[in-house]
């Protein structure tokens, strides 16, 4: 089992994802979060997934496709750092992944469908990575990370936006 990364694994700019991680399996965790996903997402109407909880920000539908994008960046950075490659990786403006993306024309069913290929990939990943590999670092933005810390922090980011979520439900779930 993956053990949760040491402070020195990872910047503090990182902690706020993965602080939110609860201690055990990482990867039972990640599971039940996908599952959580579903069980959101899956009962939204179209409606709903237009719905923003204030102006100017996402719409579900937006979050749900940041959520996958995200994941997808977050995965190329852990296994570029797992297999050894010391390129120092970029970033992604995030806002410009939302415009650019046509998460807007896309159906919640699809862009559901899109985070269970993503989760599902990321899982396939990290059969390919080996032990000792968790704990190689790079550097990601200017900020030294580890492999291990990535995965947590992927899984800190989608519990970070499903927390904004809960937090507005009352918004979305009238």
């Amino acid at each position: 089992m993956l053990q949760r990364p040491k402070q020195n694994e990872y910047d503090p700019y990182f902690l706020t994802y993965i602080d939110i991680v609860p201690d055990g399996d990482i990867l039972h965790f990640l599971q039940l979060q996908q599952n959580q996903v579903n069980a959101l997402f899956g009962k939204l109407s179209q409606e709903q997934g237009e719905l923003r909880y204030k102006p100017g920000k996402w719409r579900l539908k937006e979050v749900l496709g940041h959520i996958s994008d995200s994941e997808r960046v977050m995965s190329y950075w852990m296994i570029s750092i797992a297999r050894g490659d010391k390129t120092k990786l970029l970033g992604y403006d995030q806002d410009v992944f939302i415009n650019k993306g046509s998460f807007g024309k896309c159906s919640l069913k699809e862009l559901l469908a899109d985070f269970q290929a993503v989760r599902q990939a990321t899982f396939s990943l990290l059969t390919t990575i080996a032990e000792t590999a968790w704990l190689r670092a790079g550097n990601v933005v200017n900020k030294d990370v580890t492999a291990r810390a990535l995965l947590y922090i992927i899984a800190g980011h989608t519990e970070h936006h499903l927390n904004v979520i809960k937090i507005r439900s009352s918004i979305y779930y009238k």
